[in-house]
């Protein structure tokens, strides 16, 4: 009699939504690469084609600058920068455009200067500064991060909940070009990753890489876990947002970076599976997880392999592995499943469709733009691939290419789009752009 009930809900849900309309609406966008951690938005009915200056394009001037994506929670658009020596965070409305208020979460400038030496700091990479680790919000306070190791939590209407700096509590960055790694939420937690060189064969007592666990109403420590691979000098060096995988056995925080795939208990930082050997260089583009694995890629354009999630312990690849691929893989963005294919592309336009499960090729073709940082974003049967220089190309999801419209804003573009309410966000150098239907 219960099953039936639920069943006779469940269909007049279903009912209501489409005497509703066709189109659906997922209004939050709480962290970098969306809800799931994965660039997948279930909003439908999105604009397809835009320009700089038309009519379905709205542009909110930013203090310049920074790279990190918008974290949106119904009508709260929230984003960071580095201006003049002041790590901002503003707090946008999404209705209107303007920005609500600005507050200065700390002082820092990106170094531009030559790293090296036993007491060298981290040298920037020209494409980002310390505004690169993305917010995130529960929707009732928002969480940043910058590259100088500033954590800190504010309110809806700007309060200072609590402040913490990373770098000083657990030893100075030591990556090469730029802490950038963003924070993510899980239940009560606040988690944040740090993968860098660990000095070893300079500095008598290494640098530390570590996952460390605060809370996220009061900036309390929980749990810090060492993550010491054994790469190194620079295959230390990692870039990468952990992503969550929730099953009906635990949930595995997924980290990529250091010559090392692995994952742990968010609840106390307890690692559960760790499958190294990945060597390549440093690790910019993160993982992704989907029909039960994980997609990871080998740092400096290595390859990309589909591992099996799961298991516990040292895993060996053989068993591990579902499969690879080697050619045109992204140095810089993530990949993307929609259904059950796999999208990436590598810096240099060239994109690519394959069956997520077991790797077969579908489709290999050039799209255009220059320099391709952001991470694909899968959305209304499409996929949206930016580039640096602001072209958008849109395609069908589907396993033969077909391109639906190429579309360009006159920016500059490293953040991954944001979904949110039926509109892509867009995060440029000087602006941010609201594209409607």
């Amino acid at each position: 009699m219960r099953l039936a009930r639920v069943f006779a809900i469940v269909l007049l849900i279903a009912s209501g939504l489409s005497i509703r309309g066709s189109s659906v609406r997922a209004d939050n966008w709480p962290t970098w690469r969306g809800p799931t951690g994965n660039s997948v938005s279930h909003d439908t009915d999105l604009p397809l084609e835009w320009s700089e200056g038309g009519n379905n394009v709205r542009k909110t001037s930013l203090p310049e600058w920074g790279t990190s994506t918008p974290a949106i929670w119904k009508d709260a658009v929230f984003l960071t920068t580095e201006s003049d020596g002041k790590l901002l965070l503003l707090k946008i409305d999404k209705q209107t455009g303007e920005t609500q208020w600005t507050r200065q979460v700390g002082t820092g400038t990106a170094n531009r200067k030559p790293a090296g030496g036993e007491n060298r700091a981290a040298k920037f990479h020209d494409m980002h500064n310390l505004a690169s680790p993305s917010p995130v919000t529960d929707g009732e306070r928002v969480i940043v991060h910058f590259g100088n190791g500033d954590l800190a939590s504010y309110t809806f209407d700007g309060k200072l909940e609590w402040t913490i700096n990373l770098a000083e509590k657990f030893g100075k960055y030591t990556i090469w070009w730029g802490h950038a790694n963003s924070p993510i939420l899980y239940d009560d937690l606040v988690i944040s990753a740090c993968m860098q060189d660990s000095m070893a064969g300079q500095w008598e007592k290494l640098s530390p890489s570590y996952i460390v666990a605060h809370d996220k109403r009061d900036g309390r420590l929980v749990w810090n876990t060492p993550r010491m691979t054994g790469g190194d000098a620079e295959q230390c060096d990692a870039y990468t947002t952990p992503v969550l995988h929730r099953s009906q056995e635990r949930t595995e925080l997924v980290v990529m970076g250091g010559n090392q795939l692995d994952a742990y208990d968010p609840a106390d930082g307890r690692q559960l599976w760790s499958l190294g050997g990945l060597v390549g260089g440093r690790t910019i583009t993160g993982p992704t997880v989907a029909h039960g694995l994980v997609f990871a890629t080998v740092g400096m354009r290595g390859p990309l392999h589909a591992v099996k999630l799961g298991g516990n312990g040292l895993r060996k690849a053989d068993e591990a592995v579902a499969w690879k691929e080697t050619h045109n893989t992204p140095d810089t963005s993530c990949p993307v499943v929609s259904g059950d294919l796999l999208f990436m592309v590598s810096d240099n336009g060239i994109a690519s469709c394959f069956d997520a499960k077991d790797g077969s090729e579908k489709w290999r073709k050039r799209i255009g733009g220059e320099n391709h940082k952001a991470s694909p974003l899968a959305a209304d049967g499409r996929i949206y691939f930016l580039s640096r220089n602001g072209i958008c190309t849109v395609i069908r999801a589907a396993a033969e290419f077909e391109l639906l419209a190429e579309n360009r804003l006159d920016d500059e573009f490293m953040a991954s789009p944001a979904i949110s309410d039926g509109k892509i966000y867009l995060r440029g150098r000087k602006s941010l752009y609201t594209i409607s239907k």
